[in-house]
This record gives C-alpha cells, sequence and structure tokens, in this order.
C-alpha cells in the first residue's frame, strides 16, 4: 500500500501526548473500503491463517481488545491497518517501504507460487491481528513483531509504528527475515513517505542495552557478509545500505518529505529556489526533525491532507498551462481509504487516556473526528460500513464529498473548509465535556459509549449537511447548465 506517515514524540506535541498517524492508500485504481470496529478479547481468533500467503499460526490465550480499521471485503484478508488496546498501546501497520537489489538478494523476500498466493511469510494483511492484541507497551511491539519476523519472514517491505504513553518506536524490515528499529526521540517528529527512512542507528546499542536501537538478530552478518555498508567513514547509515534512491522516488516519495518538513520547520532550512538545502527531489532530506513549534492534531490532519498548496506542484492550481501543475504525488491523494492519529494522553486516567482520531476517503475533503478506544463497541456510523454505496456510513459520505468537490475544488472548497472545521471544533469540545463525565462516571463504559455515541451524531449531521451542499454546489457548475430559466 502506498501510504504517508508521521510520528510525534511527546515533546514535540501539543499536550504531551504521543502521536502516531497515517494516511492507509490503496493502489492506483483501488478504492478500499473500510470500517472502524472494536476486536473483544473473546472475538481474537485463536488460530490464525493468512489469506494471502501460506501462514498459520496458534496465537496465545491472553489477547487484549482492541480497535480495528479492517477492509469491509475480506477477500484478501482482514488488513487491520491500525488500532488501540485496552493497555494504551497504539500500532499502525503499515508503510510500504522500499529496499535494494543487494539486500533483497541477500535475504530474499517469499515470492508467489503457482496457486497465487505467497509461499510464506507474514505482510500487511497480518500484522495487527498478531501483535497488537499481545502487547502491554511499544517496545513490547517491536519485540514481538521482530521475533515473528525473524521466524516466519515477510514477502513485503513495510514500516511499522508502534506508541504508548511515553514512547514511539518504528520497525522498519529488511529483505525477508530481518529487521530494524529506532525509538523516536521526545523531542522530534519522523515523517515517513513510502521509502526505507532511518538515516541513523547504532548497532552497539541494538546489539546491547537496546535504549534507542534494536534489530534482528543476524543483521550485523547481513551486512558485513553482504558488504551493505555504504559510508566512508566508521558511521552506519541505514538508509544508504537497505534503502532505495530510484528516480521514481524523486516523483513518487521525497517529494512528500519535502513539503512535510517544510511545513513544520519553515524557517530551519531554505527549500525552495537555487540556494535550497533540500528540494523536493533531494535524497537526504532528513528522517526527523525538532520541530519550530509544537504539533497539534489540526497540523497532523492538515498536512496528511496536502497537496503542495503554495508551490508549482499543486493539482489544484489555477495556472492550468504550468508543466510543474501535479509533478509530485501528493500527500492527500484520491484513493486513500483512511487516515488515523493514535493519540495517547499522559495526564489522563487509564480508562480513557487513548483517543484515536480518523477520517475516511481523500483527506483533502474529509473531517476527522475523535473516538475514545476503551470502549466495548463503535457507533455504526463508523463500523457497519456495507460494501455497497450508502450516505449512512460515514466512509461512503465522505468519499461522495469528495468526488463531487474535486472538480469544481477551487468553486466550492470552501463549502468543504468549513465543514472540516466545524467538525473538528465540535469534537474537540465533546472530548472536553466527556472527559469531566468520564471522570465522574460510576460507569466508565457507557460514559464512553455515550460519548461515542455524541460524536457520531455529530459528525453524521454535519457530513450529511456538507454532502448536501457540495451536492447543490457542484450541480449548479454542470457542463450543462444553460442560464436562461423556463420560468
Amino acid at each position: 500500500m502506498a501510504c504517508t506517515t508521521i510520528l510525534v514524540g511527546k515533546k514535540a506535541s501539543y499536550d504531551g501526548s504521543t502521536l502516531i498517524a497515517r494516511n492507509d492508500d490503496s493502489p492506483s485504481g483501488v478504492f478500499c473500503a473500510k470500517k472502524m470496529i472494536v476486536v473483544s478479547s473473546d472475538k481474537q481468533p485463536k488460530h490464525y491463517k493468512s489469506k494471502l500467503s501460506k501462514f498459520e499460526i496458534d496465537l496465545p490465550n491472553n489477547p487484549l481488545s482492541y480497535t480495528s480499521c479492517p477492509s469491509v471485503d475480506t477477500k484478501e484478508g482482514i488488513w487491520a491497518a491500525s488500532g488501540i488496546n485496552s493497555e494504551n498501546v497504539a500500532m499502525t501497520a503499515t508503510e510500504t517501504i522500499t529496499s535494494n537489489s543487494r539486500v533483497l538478494g541477500a535475504d530474499p523476500l517469499y515470492k508467489k507460487g503457482k496457486e497465487g498466493v505467497f509461499t510464506g511469510g507474514i505482510g500487511e494483511e497480518d500484522l495487527v491481528v498478531l501483535v497488537l492484541p499481545y502487547i502491554h507497551s511499544a517496545k513490547e511491539g517491536v519485540v514481538r513483531l521482530g521475533s515473528l519476523l525473524e521466524k516466519y519472514g515477510t514477502y513485503e517491505e513495510n514500516g511499522i509504528a508502534f506508541s504508548d504513553k511515553d514512547e514511539i518506536w518504528w520497525l522498519e524490515t529488511i529483505g525477508g527475515h530481518n529487521w530494524i528499529a529506532r525509538r523516536v526521540k521526545d523531542e522530534e517528529y519522523v515523517v515517513m513517505p513510502n521509502q526505507f527512512g532511518l538515516d541513523v542507528f547504532d548497532i552497539n546499542d541494538a546489539y546491547g542495552k537496546q535504549k534507542e536501537n534494536m534489530c534482528s538478530s543476524t543483521l550485523k552478518s547481513l551486512i558485513e557478509d553482504n558488504f551493505l555498508n555504504l559510508n566512508l567513514d566508521d558511521n552506519f547509515n541505514p538508509r544508504l545500505a537497505f534503502g532505495s534512491h530510484d528516480d521514481s522516488d524523486h516523483i513518487y516519495n521525497t517529494p512528500r518529505a519535502w513539503f512535510m518538513e517544510k511545513y513544520f520547520n519553515p524557517h530551519t532550512f531554505i527549500w525552495e529556489g537555487d540556494e535550497a538545502t533540500y528540494k523536493p527531489e533531494s535524497d537526504d532530506i532528513p528522517r526527523s526533525l525538532i520541530p519550530e513549534r509544537k504539533i497539534t492534531i489540526e497540523d497532523i490532519k492538515y498536512i496528511l491532507s496536502s497537496h503542495f498548496q503554495g508551490t508549482p506542484y499543486d493539482p489544484y492550481s489555477k495556472d492550468l498551462t504550468s508543466p510543474l501543475r501535479g509533478k509530485y504525488r501528493p500527500i492527500g491523494v484520491s484513493r486513500t481509504s483512511f487516515m488515523s492519529i493514535s493519540q495517547i494522553r499522559p495526564y489522563m486516567p487509564k480508562e480513557f487516556m487513548a483517543i484515536e482520531w480518523i477520517c475516511f476517503g481523500s483527506n483533502v475533503h474529509n473531517a476527522i473526528i475523535p473516538l475514545f478506544t476503551n470502549t466495548t463497541s463503535i457507533p455504526n456510523y463508523l463500523s457497519k460500513t456495507t460494501l455497497k454505496v450508502d450516505s449512512d456510513n460515514f466512509y461512503w459520505a465522505s468519499r461522495l464529498i469528495g468526488a463531487l468537490c474535486d472538480p469544481y475544488f477551487n468553486l466550492i472548497s470552501i463549502e468543504v473548509e468549513r465543514y472540516q472545521n466545524r467538525v473538528s471544533n465540535f469534537g474537540h469540545q465533546i472530548i472536553n465535556e466527556f472527559d469531566k463525565k468520564i471522570a465522574l462516571s460510576e460507569d466508565k463504559n457507557k460514559a464512553i459509549i455515550d460519548a461515542n455515541n455524541a460524536i457520531s451524531k455529530m459528525a453524521q449531521e454535519e457530513t450529511n449537511r456538507a454532502l448536501d451542499r457540495v451536492l447543490y454546489a457542484s450541480s449548479c457548475h454542470m457542463r450543462n447548465g444553460f442560464s436562461r430559466s423556463d420560468n
């Protein structure tokens, strides 16, 4: 899947929360219907079998409950994608990343067999279900997933994030059985645009105390035996060793990193012009930076909705003759299935510490809502997505708004902006209101369900209002309109 990820350390976020967020994007020409559900511990499978590979496993007997954003059509598996468990540990899986032939020659991925399924290994289809219900910290997530990768291997290259109230860890697969992981510094944010991203790694720490770095047991021998270290000095840059530097990266991947860091650090570097420190096609754009100010939920929504606005590369630019218009793949792409922001709030009691902000469809045109995750159910508006178009689903209503608005973006985007602002405003208001109610309630589960229902009701009302306005505005600009009226 072609996705975009941002990770925000607790000292870089506006309220001290850890924040991990990802656009879950489908392949070109594919639009994957999604829903949000809660998987209770008694509904977690005891035996798991992949649909895309010849992989199956008996799972532990003590799962936690967790939120999940699975595909509605399960013909290719669950694809749970992201969630937060009842111990307030979050996971997002996965960011598809790149590699190179030296790595894949040394540690091959599993291949597709004659039956059309992979001959072995685990992948994006499986990861959340195999890991999230069994971990009690972000670092535990790295340990569990790492052990599964070493034992069973994989058929694809992926990046996976884990967070708890104190830490964020980022893991990247290397070849078929190796992996590398690094803790996100508290004061930094990390951007990931479908490329192998880690550009600094302490191998001694990974094989020692593992305070900031972890890796597979065979990583060192993989590097040494296959001459993967490309540094000219004694340092080690894993991006050089394990990543890609293809021409296609300069169109599809690196411009997204450039735009994100340009937004959060506008004065730290020169981003444009002949004297620019980093340009959209630079191979050495940093993986992480300390932002110039603290990062909010709204910042993350904005940047994961972005389309190079304010630059010549905006596909919605009014300059239809510009050769740069639409040159690069935008972050807010048309085929986003959903986007989630996992927020673990350290200042709140355990029962309602975690919030998952979620939206469906193309982020340019949708609105994001918050939900408390330590619950037994998710409102029907989000959890009962159908395969047929139905505006009573948040997913389909969001998709319809995007498709109606896109052809007339510069004429009617103000309606979408007003919708997004109203939903965000009301979302924060309801969270603030119910934080107090839940704290005082004897039945916290009921109070949380009431909170999520209030948010869902608000979202449906505002989304229906926006759909009505966008439909009217786009209808007024249909090409077969005529100014003369019959009345």
